[in-house]
């Protein structure tokens, strides 16, 4: 599974700059709003949802490696979030839809925990 499809399939959008999303290739799916949780429980490479849209999520995955982060009830980070992640190279997509959803649609799409 690539990360392409999880766009396409979950209808996400994407807020960073465009890459080829094809080639990344998301290991795990982890859930959780406490940074610190992440930090301890997320995989390298996993795809993070999540409620939060402050600069510290850059950060945090920036630390793990993780494929992106999808940012879940239509919140949005502002645009120096948006460009730090840039820089970095993290990945941000955003949904309307709440975190619930989007991890059983993940795991449907066979995108599982560690």
């Amino acid at each position: 599974m690539n990360l392409d499809l999880i766009i396409n399939k979950l209808n996400l959008k994407v807020l960073t700059d465009n890459k080829d999303f094809s080639q990344i290739q998301p290991s795990h799916g982890y859930v959780s709003d406490m940074l610190s949780c992440v930090m301890t429980g997320a995989g390298q490479h996993s795809v993070w949802v999540t409620l939060q849209a402050h600069g510290n999520i850059v950060a945090v995955a920036r630390l793990l490696d993780l494929s992106a982060i999808i940012i879940t009830e239509d919140a949005q980070p502002d645009e120096k979030t948006i460009a730090k992640a840039n820089e970095e190279g993290v990945i941000l997509l955003s949904t309307e839809e709440n975190s619930f959803n989007i991890a059983g649609k993940l795991w449907e799409l066979g995108l599982k925990d560690k």
